[in-house]
């Protein structure tokens, strides 16, 4: 118990603490921005890319409106382009026009988008709060889907039903006026779309802009590997007639994913950055330990050890202190990940980032290449230090008792 207590009070086992420390705040800290620029990033990708579909496919023309202006023809040629590409998952035809919901009390610009009985609603079925989808399967429907925010400001409930007005696209005269019935209300979270989409039937946007059955205004394309959904794009405009165009959600919205892009650089910023500091402690704590053990090395070299021998020692203790900052930074790191993911104890204002609680996302993979390559860069860095086995010599540090 002596001699374990003297250990103790050296100045290495000091310095070996203050480095284990170091490794563990460090991990903890990179495992902690890794999970949350990961989550809000797949977070916004999920938002934008259901409600808007990863790929659209429409007219030139309607590049620059957020409403279909001109409509394009749905055919069967058109479709077999679609299902050739080997990542499409499923796509569905659109349109959208702008109007105005009105209640007795209040009204809302609104952006009524239209769908068919082809679309799937199970992307969007994580973000319904009440009510159903509405049901596009027989006659032209007049239910909508609206957001919980036009459902606050209009002061509507499930199976109200509210008018709606529409300005004619050939100019002049009285607006067009509808009356739909609520049976649906979702909340995205995401301030653009719940300020002003509504969800309704193909079918009324095209009898509102006099179109015929087989006018669209968009196809909604989604995608089985979203990491390849540019190229995928690429491929679709190269094959489309030339009038058509193949928009990817990020060019559609590109403010938004170049500001999502920086997140990867802070995450790497901070891997630097606490990776140089968990090196620097632990590069220290191993020269501490050498100098301490000198008499050690002497002894060793005396009796015939080589400094390749004696340095993989060293370089030996130095990744069993450091695995043990690792352990205890995971730790710390994975309780983080594990109570936001089911407590949301940190809350974010979703008008800025487009979520209400910060979401956290970590893959088995991520975190074992993250220790990985954080043990192996440290092992590394740290041969430099154990260099200074070479310069010791027997003969002098073994001169005095």
């Amino acid at each position: 118990m002596r001699g374990y207590r003297q250990h103790k009070n050296t100045v290495s086992a000091r310095i070996i603490n203050i480095a284990t420390l170091a490794v563990t705040l460090g991990i903890a800290t990179i495992l902690i921005a890794l999970v949350s620029s990961k989550g809000l990033q797949q977070e916004i990708q999920n938002k934008t890319s259901v409600f808007n579909g990863p790929i659209l496919v429409t007219l030139f023309e309607n590049n620059e409106s957020q409403v279909s202006v001109t409509p394009l023809k749905d055919s069967e040629e058109l479709r077999s382009h679609f299902k050739n590409e080997e990542n499409v998952l499923r796509f569905h035809p659109i349109a959208l026009k702008a109007g105005m919901l009105k209640t007795a009390a209040d009204f809302e610009g609104v952006l009524l988008k239209g769908v068919s009985s082809e679309f799937d609603w199970s992307g969007i079925a994580p973000f319904l709060t009440r009510g159903r989808f509405p049901d596009l399967s027989g006659e032209m429907s007049n239910e909508i889907l609206l957001s919980e925010t036009l459902s606050r400001q209009l002061n509507l409930s499930i199976g109200d039903q509210t008018e709606a007005f529409f300005q004619k696209d050939q100019g002049g005269g009285l607006p067009s006026r509808r009356r739909f019935t609520v049976v649906g209300v979702f909340s995205s979270g995401f301030p653009d779309i719940d300020q002003t989409l509504v969800y309704g039937d193909l079918r009324q946007v095209q009898r509102l802009n006099g179109w015929t059955n087989d006018a669209i205004g968009a196809f909604e394309i989604y995608v089985k590997k979203y990491d390849e959904l540019r190229q995928t794009a690429e491929r679709l405009y190269a094959v489309l007639p030339a009038d058509l165009n193949s928009i990817p959600i990020s060019e559609r919205f590109s403010s938004v994913y170049q500001w999502i892009a920086l997140f990867d650089f802070n995450v790497l910023i901070i891997l630097v950055v606490m990776l140089l500091v968990g090196v620097i402690n632990m590069a220290t704590a191993l020269l501490v330990l050498i100098l301490e053990r000198s008499r050690m090395v002497g002894l060793l070299k005396a009796l015939g050890a080589g400094n390749k021998l004696i340095q993989q020692i060293f370089l030996f203790n130095g990744v069993v202190i450091m695995s043990k900052g690792l352990l205890f930074g995971n730790l710390i790191g994975l309780g983080f990940y594990f109570s936001q993911k089911y407590l949301k104890w940190i809350r974010l204002d979703p008008t800025t980032y487009f979520v209400d609680a910060a979401p956290v996302v970590l893959s088995v993979s991520n975190l074992l290449i993250l220790n990985l390559f954080f043990l192996l860069i440290s092992s590394i860095l740290l041969w430099i230090p154990s260099k200074i086995v070479l310069k010791i010599s027997p003969s002098k540090v073994l001169r005095f008792r």
